[in-house]
């Protein structure tokens, strides 16, 4: 029987009587991460990485019982040793090391190895059976430097103001958001950043992450600095009133799928700035070459694409089905 199985509450390790990102409630469920996919509420107990807590926390009540771990730090559970490695993925987020008996698995959660401000960089562990996501599992994605996509956002916002617009990009409010925002130059003019996105910057702060100045996004101060800011909104506000009432605007959307340029025109944006908090087809492969894992199970995104590659490299992969159906199109 393996290290770790599926049922129809998740990802169950039946030794240590303990879940993985399940997506039902459970008695003990230890989380990767706070996007909503991998962490639902209803569990009765939750273990995550000390950066995680705090958002954890923010995401699914400040009641929930939570215990949080230092990454690398061991703690068995009946038996079975568990720790929490950086994932690279956003704020907390980690890779899962389970040990029973000799055996190892690793199950990354979602994870980038491009350098983010913001996180802890992803940190290879080695194992005999990895648990790979593969949202961008196929070789047309691949990401470019993301300082020159900040130089690009820059220029972009520059050239808007020079015709009174407002620039707004919208991403995805855990994670990308404060990963663009860290890295914007507080004296080219206004940020503004969208309610949602605000909340969670304290938590940032506490982990030492540090941010330019910002305003509050607001019918009022949109329109006070209407033709001059850059505003940072989640997805689901780009219809809102609250963009409205910027005036004339230029959009953008930061996401892995502007690579495809179909995207961009579906989502009516004026610019695509090509930046993912998932690893790209380059990242997966040297991720999983950097395990030496001999074994590798593949969840949400490109799953059969991915697998029948690996298999071509000589490993033994297969899918592992799951509910995860990553943040879509706004990853």
């Amino acid at each position: 029987m393996d290290l770790l199985q599926v049922t129809d509450r998740g990802l169950w390790c039946q030794a240590g009587d303990f879940h993985i990102d399940p997506w039902r409630g459970v008695d003990r469920a230890l989380i990767t991460h706070a996007h909503a996919d991998h962490a639902r509420a209803g569990s009765r107990h939750y273990l995550c990485s000390t950066p995680c807590a705090g958002i954890l926390r923010e995401r699914l009540g400040q009641k929930i019982s939570v215990d949080a771990i230092p990454y690398g730090e061991r703690k068995t559970i009946n038996g079975v040793t568990v720790s929490f490695h950086p994932a690279g993925h956003l704020l907390g987020a980690a890779q899962i090391r389970v040990e029973h008996r000799g055996e190892i698995w690793v199950v990354s959660g979602d994870y980038k190895t491009q350098p983010d401000p913001t996180c802890a960089p992803f940190e290879p562990v080695r194992c005999n059976t990895f648990v790979t996501e593969s949202t961008f599992g196929l070789p047309v994605y691949h990401w470019p430097d993301p300082q020159t996509v900040i130089a690009d956002l820059h220029q972009w916002w520059q050239h808007n103001r020079e015709r009174d617009r407002t620039s707004v990009v919208f991403a995805y409010s855990l994670g990308k958001a404060q990963r663009i925002l860290a890295q914007l130059d507080g004296e080219a003019g206004p940020i503004l950043v969208h309610p949602a996105i605000e909340s969670l910057l304290p938590h940032y702060e506490a982990e030492g992450i540090r941010f330019p100045k910002t305003q509050t996004a607001t019918r009022e101060t949109l329109r006070e600095t209407a033709g001059k800011a850059l505003v940072i909104a989640p997805p689901a506000a780009d219809d809102s009133a609250l963009v409205r009432a910027a005036g004339d605007v230029s959009t953008a959307f930061a996401s892995g799928w502007m690579a495809v340029r179909g995207m961009r025109r579906w989502r009516a944006a004026d610019r695509g700035f090509v930046m993912s908090d998932h690893a790209d087809w380059r990242g997966l492969n040297d991720a999983i070459a950097a395990t030496g894992a001999s074994r590798v199970l593949v969840t949400h995104g490109y799953t059969q694409p991915m697998v029948r590659w690996l298999r071509e490299k000589g490993l033994d992969a297969d899918e592992l089905a799951t509910s995860f159906r990553g943040e879509g199109n706004e990853e």
